[in-house]
This record gives C-alpha cells, sequence and structure tokens, in this order.
C-alpha cells in the first residue's frame, strides 16, 4: 500500500509506551558518534536512551524508516517505531539473551525487541513457561509484559535488508552492545545467545566487556555450554540457542521443549552460581 502520510519513525519524548528517550537525548549520526555516546552514557537507562535514537548507519536509518512509511497492510493502521530497537528487561538480570537484529515489521513496529512477530511468539511463550516473563505473549509497547530477572538484547539495534546487516553496520552498533554488557555483567550469570550469527557477534562484546574468554572460540550448537569468568568475579555460563525463526520451528529444528531446556538451564544456572541473587 502507499503510506505516503504515515510517519518515519516515533518521535522520542512524544508519549509512546516505553520509550527510553526524550527529545534531549544525543544522537549519533556516525560510528565514532557511537563510540563516544555508548563509553560516556553514566547509566543503563541512559544507554538504552541513546541506542534508540541512533542514526550512524544510512542504510539501516533509511530501511527502517522505509518500512515504518509503508508499512505491511496488516498493520496499516499502527504506528510504527521506525527506531533502533533499544535493549528491554530487568535492569539487573541474572539471564541475558542475545539475538542478532530487530525483524522489519516486528521490533522495527513495535519499539520492543522480539516483540509482535513469530519469533518473538516463541521466545516470550517460553520465557513464560520458564518463569523469565511474567505473561506468555510479547505484543506491543505497553502491553503488561515484564521480564523476570532477564534482559533481551540485539546485536544490531535497526531492523536491517532482508535481515542481513552488513559488517561495518554490526562494527558500528558494536559499542552499544558491549557497554550494555558493562553494565549487567555484575548480576547476569547465564546468556542465552538466539542463533549462530548472534553467537559470533557476542564473543568480541564479551572480551571488550572484560570476560575471560576461552581459545579458541567454541563453535555454535543448540545447548552448547561455555563457562567464562566474570570481569568482577563468579561465573558466567553462555548457552547457544537455535534461533526460534519461522524456518527452524515450522521444519522442526526448534521445538518448544528445545527452547524450555535452554532457558530452563541458564535460569537454574543463573539462580546457583557463585555472585547469583534471588
Amino acid at each position: 500500500m502507499s503510506g505516503g502520510l504515515n510517519a518515519p519513525f516515533v518521535p522520542p519524548g512524544s508519549g509512546h509506551p516505553e520509550d527510553p528517550a526524550g527529545p534531549e537525548t544525543p544522537v549519533a549520526r556516525t560510528p565514532e558518534d557511537v563510540r563516544v555516546l555508548a563509553a560516556a552514557a553514566p547509566t543503563l537507562d541512559e544507554l538504552v536512551a541513546r541506542q534508540s535514537v541512533c542514526r550512524a548507519c544510512p542504510r539501516l536509518v533509511a530501511w527502517r524508516e522505509q518500512v515504518a512509511v509503508e508499512r505491511r497492510r496488516a498493520y496499516a493502521e499502527e504506528e510504527y517505531w521506525g527506531r533502533p530497537v533499544p535493549g528491554w528487561g530487568d535492569p539487573e538480570p541474572r539471564v541475558l539473551i542475545v539475538g542478532l537484529a530487530p525483524a522489519a515489521h516486528g521490533g522495527n513496529r513495535t519499539g520492543r525487541i522480539f516483540t509482535g512477530d513469530r519469533s518473538g511468539d516463541w521466545l516470550f511463550a517460553s520465557l513464560y513457561r520458564t518463569g523469565l516473563a511474567a505473561i506468555p505473549t510479547s505484543t506491543h509497547a505497553g502491553d503488561g509484559q515484564r521480564l523476570l530477572g532477564a534482559r533481551v538484547v540485539a546485536s544490531v539495534r535497526c531492523a536491517p535488508p532482508a535481515n542481513k546487516p552488513t559488517p561495518a553496520e554490526r562494527a558500528a552498533c558494536f559499542p552499544w552492545l558491549a557497554r550494555e554488557l558493562r553494565f549487567v555483567a555484575d548480576t547476569v550469570r547465564a546468556i542465552v545467545v538466539l542463533g549462530g550469527y548472534g553467537w559470533q557477534a557476542l564473543w568480541p562484546a564479551l572480551n571488550e566487556a572484560g570476560y575471560a574468554l576461552p581459545r579458541p572460540r567454541p563453535a555454535f550448537g543448540h545447548g552448547v555450554e561455555v563457562p567464562l569468568a566474570a570481569p568482577g568475579g563468579g561465573s558466567t555460563l553462555l548457552l547457544g540457542c537455535y534461533h526460534p525463526s519461522q524456518q527452524n520451528t515450522f521444519t522442526g529444528r526448534v521445538t518448544e521443549e528445545m527452547l524450555d531446556a535452554v532457558f530452563l538451564r541458564a535460569r537454574e544456572y543463573a539462580g546457583s552460581a557463585v555472585g547469583g541473587s534471588g
């Protein structure tokens, strides 16, 4: 459909539910800006606010806003977020969940990561069954969903064309992820990585955040477990998990039982690890 009158993004501070930013939030317009603004963010709240207004990657900015203007017919009457999708969940998580990037008509529409698409339906249902989410669905910002001792982040914060960010775009977004890892490292005791691309992107961010990493890097696989030494002491367990994409769920490569097993293991470990809480 033609959406010429549709806004390309939600203005920061205009009242959208869960919008972390305001009109005065500084905007990164280059990769160097990202490095500076991520490093200087004084709190996690300010970091996610800065993530949510970033404009450092021209191709991603153009795509996410084009999608927000043109819209999918099923969502033609909805306001699209059209901005980077920041980290979301418990500010002091014991379990961290890492994906690759938001979906064009999922997080790019709703403003919440893994929300509004089939992958998110599977993810949040599993998190609910395993005690990490308050309700079994995540449909839109402000819907009452809460993560319980968990947080979800992505290695790239904007929806990319064909779901494939370029190496340069991943590099530009890298400081946002590394800084967020630093903010939550004191409490995180289990990290679940969804998919091989997320696994590749996470390792350098873990190194930047001060984790002690094994060499060579272990290969990604569903159920793979890698013990890490956390920056502030204590242990953190890294777990691989197949991505709950439609391709994987339709073919049976990923089942509800497989997802639940990984998140139950993460929750169990996070509750018993030295330095864990609650």
